[in-house]
């Protein structure tokens, strides 16, 4: 027939308060438990027992969640699992970031070749303008025609 389910009211025995409270607490930790494995987060939880005995449970650790939660600090990644998702998305979000700055690295790399173009095709239209020492002995020899050429004009 499987589990039939029961009907939750208070127990006025006191020695069957504490066997219940007992398998719902274990029962409650494991449930926590799993959620934190299956969620990926991390939770406290106290609860109080009928005889006045505190029983914690902590994915990670019951005082350093409750430290975080009382004092505001940031989140602490603490979990395997957690630490993995972070390094996975900073891993994509780097790897953007470098796509981003090698498509612009090749964008300045065609300019520059398109400046070096323009700026051979002007040094050629214009090598006489060019200081002396720069200039190859085939350049000055023609220099020196048209300076003479342009003497007898």
């Amino acid at each position: 027939m499987g589990r039939q389910k029961i009907k939750v009211t208070k127990v006025e025995v006191k020695n069957h308060l504490q066997v219940t409270f007992s398998k719902r607490r274990s029962r409650l930790f494991r449930k926590a438990n799993e959620l934190c494995t299956l969620c990926g987060v991390e939770i406290a939880i106290m609860v109080f027992s009928p005889a006045r005995k505190t029983y914690s449970f902590g994915n990670a650790n019951v005082e350093s969640i409750i430290d975080r939660f009382l004092s505001r600090n940031p989140h602490r990644i603490s979990n395997p699992l957690h630490l993995d998702t972070h390094k996975h998305f900073n891993v994509c979000e780097l790897n953007l970031i470098l796509t981003q700055i090698l498509d612009e690295v090749e964008v300045e790399k065609k300019k520059i070749e398109t400046f070096d173009q323009i700026r051979k095709t002007c040094e050629s239209q214009y090598w006489w303008e060019a200081p002396i020492g720069e200039l190859a002995y085939h350049e000055l020899e023609q220099l020196k025609n048209y300076l003479e050429d342009i003497k007898r004009m």
